[in-house]
């Protein structure tokens, strides 16, 4: 296959994170090809090819797979949020399980051993839609110099923004708030940043929601430049800001919400990259967090907190943790826990219960003075939070863990702190992974240094889409 050329090819397989294995016949060779599903004829354009491995674009599926259903969203396809809306919930978790399987039983492959763990396949999340209690949206243009956008990345686009007004990932009073902010700032004028010439006002709408507590904190994100050009319609910035926090407010009088707005920021964000982040930060009605609830503890959560973006399913993510602790779930009170990589101390506070001591470590110290806040909130008095790099942090620790937990970000742990890691000896290690792929590299070394897989399975914290969330419990081989 060629650079730059067209082809047809039947979808075999679907690799993590939702990479398509195309066969086309004619050429007897495959592709890499994204956003598809297996069992489909599709047609797709060669974008790269390194050493003899070509990815390509998808064209138009001309064949649908047998089990492909119609979408509920009318955005898929077009926007770039969701992968898997065209399969069923059962096919989605078949087919998310299939590949975490294949993932870990290739660690095994590659040290010449026989698969000797119990996989207990993909579980479900409480809820299939409206599930997400943090959406980050981006203002812009659906296409050149078209009417102003605010939504997500239209699907294999880099500026292109899909209004998603009807997106099925979040409940009702997101869509609302979305929709109220797109119409204000339409009738205001109001123009979006454009990252190419750095220039305009409007950046991002962030949403963050308890799906139990229901309070709902809602920050609208803007350069710090305003001009007059970036309002026609009001007097100045202050005017267009309130205007902006009279909307939403009047959205949540009219009764048509469920939940209840208790914080209105105005961030302001001048990076040149194109992420949320806050070089200052503006009140503008109740509060700057909102509380959220899980597993019967309570846990404040600030704008730029980090929290599982779905809390029913960080509930069965925790328990399947806490269940392959096992024994100290059991009641050994006297043990010592390692929570590490902690983010804001969701995990050590579920264990705190049932451990002798938590101690967490968190390189970002805003989460960990989340941390010691929340267990406080929860008459926790058994944790303790570190900030620091957990490479460096362990060597200052005096106790020695029982267990460790282990969280860490997509890239998975790095090789120095992994050594350390298992140099502690411990019986037990439980690892979570939002990134399958981080997981099963770090499980080699695990797997080389005395340690093997007992138990392993998947969580489907994101429904619709190709991402997955993974847990593994190791055992250290007894000599």
């Amino acid at each position: 296959m060629k650079k730059g050329q067209c082809y047809e090819g039947i979808v075999e397989s679907v690799c993590f994170p939702a990479k398509g294995i195309v066969r086309v016949e004619e050429e007897n060779d495959k592709a890499v090809v994204k956003n598809v599903i297996p069992g489909q004829k599709i047609s797709f354009r060669v974008s790269k090819k390194r050493k003899g491995k070509a990815e390509g674009v998808l064209l138009e599926v001309l064949e649908k797979a047998g089990n492909e259903v119609a979408s509920e969203c009318p955005h898929f396809g077009n926007c770039g949020g969701c992968n898997y809306l065209n399969l069923s919930y059962e096919d989605q978790i078949a087919l998310k399980a299939k590949q975490i399987k294949e993932l870990l039983d290739s660690v095994y492959i590659k040290l010449n051993q026989e698969p000797d763990y119990e996989f207990q396949g993909v579980k479900e999340s409480p809820r299939q839609y409206g599930y997400r209690n943090k959406m980050e949206f981006s203002f812009g243009d659906e296409y050149k110099d078209g009417p102003l956008s605010l939504g997500l990345h239209k699907r294999g686009g880099f500026y292109d923004i899909v209004s998603v007004v009807d997106c099925k990932i979040v409940d009702e009073d997101y869509r609302q708030i979305l929709r109220t902010t797109l119409e204000y700032f339409k009738a205001e004028k109001t123009s979006f940043y454009h990252r190419m010439r750095q220039e305009g006002y409007l950046r991002h709408l962030l949403i963050r929601k308890g799906s139990k507590s229901g309070e709902i904190l809602v920050a609208l994100v803007t350069s710090g430049d305003f001009k007059k050009e970036d309002g026609l319609n009001c007097q100045g910035e202050a005017e267009l800001l309130e205007g902006f926090k009279s909307a939403l407010l009047s959205l949540e009088q009219s009764g048509g919400m469920e939940g209840h707005i208790i914080g209105i920021l105005h961030t302001v964000n001048d990076s040149v990259a194109d992420v949320v982040k806050a070089d200052a930060n503006e009140i503008l009605y109740g509060r700057d967090y909102f509380y959220e609830e899980l597993m019967g503890l309570k846990f404040k959560i600030s704008q730029f907190s980090f929290f599982q973006t779905n809390s029913l399913g960080a509930e069965v993510l925790y328990d399947t943790a806490r269940q392959y602790i096992g024994r100290l779930s059991e009641g050994e009170p006297d043990k010592v826990v390692f929570d590490l990589y902690s983010g804001t101390g969701t995990i050590a506070q579920m264990m705190a219960p049932v451990a002798k001591k938590v101690i967490g470590v968190e390189i970002v110290e805003e989460a960990v003075e989340a941390a010691k806040e929340n267990a406080e909130l929860n008459g926790l008095h058994n944790c303790e939070f570190i900030a620091g790099d957990v490479l460096k942090v362990l060597d200052d620790i005096e106790e020695k863990p029982d267990f460790i937990i282990l969280d860490p970000p997509r890239d998975g742990i790095h090789p120095k702190a992994l050594h350390k890691i298992i140099d502690y000896g411990v019986e037990r290690i439980v690892y979570i992974s939002c990134k399958p792929t981080s997981l099963v590299r770090d499980l080699e070394v695990f797997f080389e240094n005395g340690y093997r897989m007992e138990k392993a399975c998947g969580v489907d914290m994101f429904p619709g889409t190709g991402h997955v969330e993974c847990v593994v419990l190791m055992s250290k081989v007894q000599k």
